[in-house]
């Protein structure tokens, strides 16, 4: 049975897909479309993922597997150049909603959270520093770059999430589907290889 907040997830799930738009601003884009109330209930991210994946299974099924793997590798590039702040992916790249359009999300685990600011001046890294709600509800600081894509020939955002190092432990709880919600550079492989397997 359709009800308002399948449809409004339906609609924003195209914003999400369409324009890598993140899922709270797509959700209250969508309802704005519809010509909803403010006050309108809006679906929960987990309605939303699944209203993403079946958009993309319906109109983007033969590129969206290759536009993953080609952020994924991305993402492990720049996991691997800063192995030392405990890089772990999380976002659409990691659960596999992701498309050309989606940004690339890493959450750095640092003893100091200046140090992963220091390693990105050091190598000569343009980014531009902003705050916004981490996963433990508080604010974090984010330090959001561009780096080419070249196999997708895009430019993409990639959002480096500064973290205490014990905030480390409550990320590796299960989600409410048990899934995790984020892996780290040896699951973002494994991920890839049996994507790959899965394709023969």
């Amino acid at each position: 049975m359709h009800t308002l907040k399948s449809e409004i997830a339906a609609t924003a799930a195209t914003l999400v897909v369409e324009e890598g738009l993140e899922y709270g601003q797509a959700k209250r884009r969508a309802a704005k479309q519809m010509g909803l109330p403010t006050r309108t209930e809006l679906p929960g991210n987990d309605e939303l993922e699944d209203a993403v994946r079946d958009y993309i299974a319906l109109f983007c099924a033969d590129t969206q597997p290759i536009e993953l793997a080609a952020l994924r590798a991305l993402a492990l590039v720049w996991m691997a150049r800063l192995p030392q702040f405990r890089p772990y992916l999380g976002g659409a790249v990691w659960h596999g909603t992701a498309t050309r359009r989606s940004d690339i999300y890493i959450q750095l685990f640092c003893d100091d959270s200046k140090s992963a600011e220091i390693a990105l001046i050091e190598h000569n890294v343009d980014y531009e520093p902003r705050t916004v709600t981490g996963f433990t509800g508080g604010n974090v600081e984010a330090l959001s770059l561009r780096s080419v894509c070249k196999p997708l020939n895009e430019t993409v955002g990639v959002h480096l999430m500064v973290y205490d190092h014990d905030d480390l432990r409550g990320a590796l709880r299960v989600d409410a589907k048990g899934r995790k919600p984020r892996g780290d550079f040896a699951a973002v492989q494994k991920l890839m290889v049996s994507s790959l397997e899965s394709e023969k």
